[in-house]
């Protein structure tokens, strides 16, 4: 017998042997039939794998995450299947799940597809999910997995079965269907109820330009029609809030090939919503004892090899700089956090002087494949909001959550509610890829995980998603549509201190090594305005947006008077415009409601003679007559509201 401890401490008794769905059924059919994989030990696995020693074990279903992964890793292999049935021949290369879906990349060989082609693919899909073929798992050596795509004549495999050890291949296999995998995987495809093929991309044979460009199909699954149904509504209002159409109507950002890919412009009201925001923060880190700092878009090849990023990202970020010495070398900079440093040791440092809090909105810049480019989520020139704070190992935990209060104070004042902060560690076996000793890491993970838990914060662990000089906590925030964004970053660093030989004199009177914490409440300001703008699909806070009220003259015989109300108002710092276009006010409304105004003042010869405006807000609707001091009582009396929270 073997004893299985579920999540919630209860301890059953099985026969050596028994599977994850086997003690699904022993708990209840109607679970046992919701049970898409299972987690043994902390590992995900198929439901159905036999359990031979005493285990803990969560069934997962399609409410846990690696449910969905697993229904849609499954799925990539079944639309592998529907592809080689109508294009027989073809090469997979991989099929992985993703964060909304899967993909899998193929080369068509000879062929060509077609998005008219996806739907006759779903049907085939559909068809063979109702065989409820079964995912058979089998251990198979090196020889034998080269054996059978030598068969197949597939080099995209052969080249993945050549990195791998004898004795760790396995195959999976669903009706006509095997592949190489690691699995895990449905019971059997029945679990599969509604499809979706997305789209079709190119896409570079393991990312690389130089290698051969793939067929990638995208595609979504789900155990219910209703489900995928409401996703695909969901993925309508995101086409309307995509804030790539949305920066261009309200003529925020732009971009331009002669500048270069994914290098964004900020427009007039794009600046300035930028510059808002800065202030905003700049406020706040004013209270909190931060210092601003400015420091230049370019670094000596020398910061970079001393901070360790040079030989981490130096073969994949811009080509260096030269100058005319040819023992000069500079690079692009692709983080502030050296610069820092270096202000840090331009003078000697006491104790008395720590926590030193530098904060600076620094431009930074990175070389991303243009396939990658997306907008302002993703681009090659991005300016973080981003602090460095420099204290001794008993100020940790204290500076961390007084960082984590200035995120949180970010994320409510916009209005990002639905969160979870992520604890970032280190990967659980292979340390190659970090930099430092065991016992910093230890501390700055220990560090993370106790400020964490002191502030209530709900958390989640990411072992092998640290950063390589230290562990951070990632805030992972739901968007109105459900989707969840990385914004804030908070990381413990020993390492770059040790690297850059920082010091301090110390009560004792002897030199010490500070920590540093890394922090950007926005994570950069490109990003963040992206999500922000989705979010909210344009309709920004009061305080935050563009313009606050459009004075609405009904007649030409009113614009001097609708303009004397703006200039009223502006000197009032409440911004705004006049529309004394010749149009109908019917127009004129329905324009500055596409624009997305909050405020809309009728002007007319009643309104001129009592000197008053005729308010109309933004999806509330007419609010009445208003004298001009009250209409500014009614804005500051708003924007105060949204600002009310604090640190």
């Amino acid at each position: 017998m073997i004893r299985i401890t579920l999540p919630d401490g209860a301890v059953r008794e099985y026969e050596k042997g028994t599977s994850a769905l086997g003690v699904a059924l022993s708990i209840s059919e109607g679970l046992a039939r919701n049970v898409l994989a299972a987690k043994i030990n902390g590992t995900v696995k198929d439901a159905t794998l036999p359990i031979h020693e005493d285990s803990e074990l969560q069934l997962l279903t399609w409410n846990n995450e690696e449910g969905k992964s697993t229904m849609w890793h499954s799925s990539a292999h079944l639309m592998a299947e529907a592809l080689e049935f109508y294009y027989p021949g073809i090469k997979l290369a991989i099929g992985p799940p993703v964060a909304n879906g899967f993909y899998y990349d193929v080369d068509f060989m000879d062929y060509s597809i077609k998005e008219e082609d996806l739907a006759k693919i779903e049907q085939k899909m559909k068809d063979l999910a109702k065989e409820k073929n079964p995912f058979l798992r089998k251990q198979v050596s090196k020889a034998e997995a080269i054996a059978y795509f030598e068969e197949k004549q597939d080099p995209y495999k052969l080249e993945l079965i050549s990195e791998l050890e004898d004795g760790t291949i396995t195959f999976y296999t669903q009706g006509n269907f095997t592949d190489l995998c690691r699995g895990p995987h449905l019971p059997d495809t029945g679990f599969i109820k509604a499809v979706k093929l997305t789209s079709i991309a190119g896409a570079y044979w393991r990312g690389d330009e130089k290698n051969k460009q793939l067929t990638r199909i995208y595609g979504i699954t789900f155990p219910k029609q209703a489900e995928l149904t409401e996703y695909l509504e969901k993925v309508e209002e995101a086409k309307r809030r995509d804030h790539r159409k949305l920066g261009k109507e309200l003529e925020l950002f732009t971009f331009s090939q002669k500048v270069g890919q994914g290098l964004p412009m900020w427009l007039p009201k794009g600046a300035a919503l930028r510059e808002r925001l800065e202030t905003f923060l700049k406020k706040a880190q004013r209270k909190a004892g931060y210092q601003q700092v400015i420091t230049p878009h370019i670094g000596n090849k020398e910061l970079y090899v001393t901070s360790g990023h040079y030989e981490k990202y130096g073969a994949d970020s811009f080509q260096p700089i030269k100058t005319p010495d040819p023992n000069e070398e500079f690079y692009l900079k692709p983080m502030n956090c050296p610069h820092h440093c270096e202000i840090f040791k331009s003078r000697p440092r006491s104790y008395k002087d720590l926590p030193a809090r530098f904060a600076e909105f620094g431009t930074v810049y990175r070389y991303e494949q243009s396939g990658e480019l997306h907008g302002l989520t993703r681009v090659r020139g991005f300016t973080q909001d981003d602090a460095h704070i420099f204290c001794t190992q008993e100020q940790v935990k204290d500076e961390f959550k007084k960082v984590i209060d200035i995120v949180l104070y970010v994320l409510k004042t916009l209005d990002f509610h639905n969160f979870k902060a992520q604890i970032s560690l280190r990967d659980k076996t292979n340390r190659s890829k970090y930099i430092g000793a065991e016992e910093n890491w230890v501390k700055a993970e220990n560090a993370i995980i106790e400020a964490a838990a002191e502030k209530n914060l709900p958390t989640v662990v990411e072992y092998g998603e640290a950063a390589f000089y230290g562990p951070k906590l990632d805030f992972m925030v739901q968007d109105a549509l459900g989707r969840e964004w990385q914004l804030g970053t908070i990381q413990v660093d020993y390492n770059l201190p040790e690297r850059f030989e920082l010091e301090y004199v110390g009560a004792d009177n002897q030199k010490h090594r500070p920590v540093m914490i890394h922090r950007a409440p926005f994570g950069s300001m490109e990003r963040f305005v992206a999500v922000l703008l989705e979010h909210c699909a344009g309709d920004f806070p009061l305080w935050l947006t563009t313009e606050q009220f459009i004075v609405l003259p009904i007649s030409d015989k009113f614009n001097d008077y609708a303009q004397k109300v703006s200039d009223f108002l502006n000197n009032y710092d409440i911004r705004g415009l006049v529309d004394d276009r010749n149009e109908k006010i019917g127009k004129k409304i329905r324009d500055a409601e596409l624009a997305k105004v909050p405020f809309m003042l009728i002007v007319g010869e009643k309104e001129f003679e009592q000197n008053h405006v005729s308010v109309r807000q933004r999806g509330v609707g007419d609010k009445g007559a208003v004298t001009l001091e009250g209409f500014v009582e009614l804005v500051n009396e708003a924007i105060n509201k949204e600002l009310s929270t604090e640190i």
